[in-house]
């Protein structure tokens, strides 16, 4: 799982570090999950005037998005939250990763990282783009 910022670190600003997840994800060796939340937040930010001098294909980036993508429902609030992240625009993120059992939530975001300790109780290693590497993906 990654979220919204390294989705466009690959499909607008093709971050060299995040080049081994994303073809990991391209050669299968790596699933790529996501949840419909998390493709309408990437949908808004592809259209976000922010970004509109990077000259990317928000119709074609979100194409790329659909075909490459598991898609998983929503995670439903369960009453107590496992790990809680300090930005409530993230907990998605935290709370998909958790109900559907990813191994990795790769991220920038400061919020989130500060969960990698308490996350590793549960089984999800949250990971820097640059640190992830294809030798870490389970067989």
């Amino acid at each position: 799982m990654a979220d919204t910022q390294v989705v466009l670190d690959w499909l607008v600003f093709r971050d060299a570090a995040a080049r081994p997840l994303l073809q990991a994800v391209l050669a299968g060796r790596l699933r790529w999950l996501t949840t419909p939340q998390m493709r309408t937040e990437l949908q808004h930010m592809l259209w976000h005037p922010s970004l509109a001098h990077w000259s990317h294909d928000a119709e074609r980036a979100l194409t790329f998005f659909d075909h490459q993508t598991v898609s998983w429902p929503d995670p439903v609030m369960p009453f107590a939250p496992r790990l809680t992240c300090s930005d409530p625009d993230d907990q998605i993120f935290v709370d998909a990763a958790l109900t559907h059992r990813a191994i990795w939530l790769v991220t920038r975001d400061r919020a989130l990282l500060k969960l990698r300790r308490k996350a590793l109780g549960h089984g999800l290693h949250i990971v820097r783009p640059a640190e992830w590497r294809d030798t870490d993906t389970p067989a």
